[in-house]
């Protein structure tokens, strides 16, 4: 609510006021009990003398204020509006031009015009911005009409991936708060009875049955959906019995990526040169500058959009819209034998190693290229220890 006052007071005119006397504290308190806005305020070291912005409405009740405190008050800037009319009154088309823009603003101050997305930690969760504008939280909606516990609850029944969501609205910026849900692993009643699988295939090289009996020794050799410790018990002077299988299980496994790579190969590359368009957009609107036609044969376009906004949330209906078309030829690359099996040796690793958590359980790599009359094929094996083991409901 601060904030939209002093939004106004910028509109509707304030002053600078230099306050100096000893009873500054006090001059501070009976502003605030009277329910005086004032803001950007600064204070000398020495403590007597104040400065500080006050709407023009209010500046009479200053002055009340400062005679009953003994201060001394004085006008150093004026800013606003009003001011600014009053500085170019002869210029009327100047004048009803701002006139137009401050109703504008006014107008537009009650929609939202920018939505700002923040995920914990800088986190990624795809298609949330969809999500939203599903949801009912869209540019240029009436602020009064966006109902953000609706919005909340339509976004969490959809996402199993958020923990929690806030919605914040400032000014004509909605701030979108998210914390990312971690996966949690299925929960089985620790009552049930259940067995421990595989959900890889791999070699075994730990296993600890805590409860259940354990069907693998270290050295077989596993399929995925194999049981590795079942849910049942017998003792010396006791029968079987269906028991929840707890238990450690570490295996060798293996991840392959193959990628081919052709010794002749016509790839794109940027020249030096590049063209900047640029255009207005108008809430959904947008005018261009510029001839839709580039100059350039091949080329690779980038868009970016900066909102116009007067206050750090207070955005406009109106981006400024930058187009950079960066010119591209076709290059024919040659490459030997052995440049094509690096870069494919290369790829290979770059998507298994997405697929690798941690990269210290790699026990090694195996790689194996094929050379062909116009390409070299080479599949790149990754051999990792990984804990394998499942819990599984024991059906009867």
């Amino acid at each position: 609510m601060e904030f939209i006052k002093i939004a106004i007071s910028y509109i509707l005119g304030y002053v600078r006021v230099t306050v100096e006397g000893y009873y500054i504290e006090r001059f501070i308190n009976i502003c605030i009990n009277n329910k005086i806005l004032i803001w950007n305020i600064k204070r000398e070291k020495q403590g007597v003398k104040l400065f500080l912005n006050v709407g023009i409405n209010d500046f009479k009740k200053l002055c009340e204020i400062s005679k009953k405190t003994k201060c001394k008050i004085k006008i150093s800037k004026k800013r606003g509006l009003p001011f600014l009319l009053n500085r170019y009154r002869k210029r009327k088309i100047f004048a009803l031009f701002l006139i137009i823009v401050v109703l504008l603003i006014l107008f537009s101050s009650n929609y939202v015009w920018n939505i700002e997305i923040q995920i914990e930690d800088n986190q990624v969760l795809d298609g949330i911005e969809e999500e939203i504008e599903k949801a009912g939280l869209t540019v240029g909606k009436n602020k009064n009409k966006i109902d953000s516990n609706s919005i909340i609850q339509k976004i969490r029944l959809d996402r199993k991936d958020i923990s929690w969501l806030g919605i914040e609205l400032k000014g004509t910026n909605a701030i979108v708060k998210i914390v990312k849900a971690n996966e949690a692993p299925q929960i089985i009643d620790e009552n049930a009875y259940t067995n421990i699988v595989s959900n890889k295939a791999g070699i075994i090289t730990k296993i600890v049955a805590q409860n259940g009996t354990a069907k693998v020794k270290v050295g077989d050799t596993v399929s995925a959906g194999a049981v590795l410790i079942e849910g049942t018990m017998t003792g010396k002077y006791t029968d079987l019995r269906y028991v929840h299988s707890i238990g450690e299980v570490e295996a060798k496994v293996w991840y392959t990526a193959v990628k081919k790579v052709y010794y002749t190969n016509q790839e794109k590359e940027y020249t030096n040169r590049e063209e900047n368009k640029y255009g207005i957009k108008i809430n959904n609107f947008k005018i261009n500058f510029y001839k839709t036609l580039s100059n350039f044969e091949i080329y690779d376009t980038i868009e970016t959009e900066k909102k116009a906004k007067i206050f750090s949330n207070l955005y406009l209906p109106i981006s400024l819209v930058k187009t950079t078309n960066k010119e591209q030829i076709n290059v024919e690359k040659k490459y030997s034998i052995d440049e094509a099996k690096n870069i494919a040796i290369e790829q290979a690793k770059q998507e298994l190693d997405s697929k690798i958590g941690d990269k210290s359980s790699i026990l090694r790599e195996i790689i194996n290229p094929k050379e062909n009359a116009d390409n070299i094929e080479v599949t790149v094996t990754y051999e990792v220890l990984e804990k394998i083991g499942t819990e599984e409901k024991i059906q009867f």
